[in-house]
């Protein structure tokens, strides 16, 4: 019998069963969007320095890779609100910099969303709707049925505080570093703890719902009523 990424042991036979098909990373899409949106931070801090530290130069060329990005994504197959707002997000950044004229400040539209992230986690847990069920409830197409399976509310809530971790931790690293106006160290971090740390959370939160769930559950796509 063939197994998915994310399978359970299936206690009459004790073969693997796939449970979903796809892996959570396929289903979340992985580091994919996270790569993509640092491409306009690692360009901004190279231009940044090697234009003699002009902020307008850098500013210029994060907008357009920011628009570059944003074009492939939608040439792709990408999913165009996505997009968009990936290049809104570049384009806040720059006006923000450009208005302070700091170029720490690219950084803290992405140090605001961190914070901000993080705090709607831990309300959407403690409201015993956590994000991540949201999300993945939503893209298998199950809508809310999964919060009334008592055992599969348990485990979201339990996976998506690795979600609030990841949001905590940058908001930990980016905030001296901002404070401090470390542009190239901004930029360091902002890559090391992106896609890298996106691929790991997604990862890990696929092993926390496969063990946190009863060994005779039938798994994410059939929610117990």
């Amino acid at each position: 019998m063939t197994c998915g990424p994310i399978s359970r042991t299936c206690p009459s036979t004790g073969e693997r069963r796939p449970d979903p098909p796809e892996s959570l990373t396929q289903l979340l899409g992985g580091g994919r969007s996270a790569l993509d949106a640092t491409a306009p931070a690692v360009v901004f801090v190279a231009v940044w320095l090697l234009s003699g530290r002009s902020l307008e130069w850098g500013a210029a060329a994060a907008l357009a890779t920011g628009c570059g990005v944003a074009l492939i994504r939608w040439r792709s197959g990408g999913r165009p609100l996505a997009a968009l707002l990936g290049l809104l997000g570049v384009l806040a950044a720059v006006l923000v910099a450009l208005y302070t004229g700091r170029a720490a400040d690219f950084f803290l539209v992405q140090l605001v969303s961190n914070l901000a992230s993080a705090l709607a986690w831990t309300v959407s847990i403690l409201a015993r709707w956590p994000l991540l069920g949201i999300v993945v409830g939503g893209l298998l197409g199950q809508r809310t049925s999964w919060r009334r399976d008592p055992a599969l509310l348990r485990s979201y809530a339990l996976a998506s505080w690795l979600w609030v971790g990841q949001y905590v931790l940058r908001v930990a690293v980016f905030t001296p570093l901002w404070v401090a106006g470390a542009v190239l160290p901004l930029g360091v971090a902002r890559v090391a703890l992106s896609w890298p740390l996106v691929t790991v959370c997604v990862a890990a939160s696929g092993t926390v719902l496969l063990r946190s769930l009863p060994d005779d559950h039938p798994g994410l796509r059939r929610p117990r009523r």
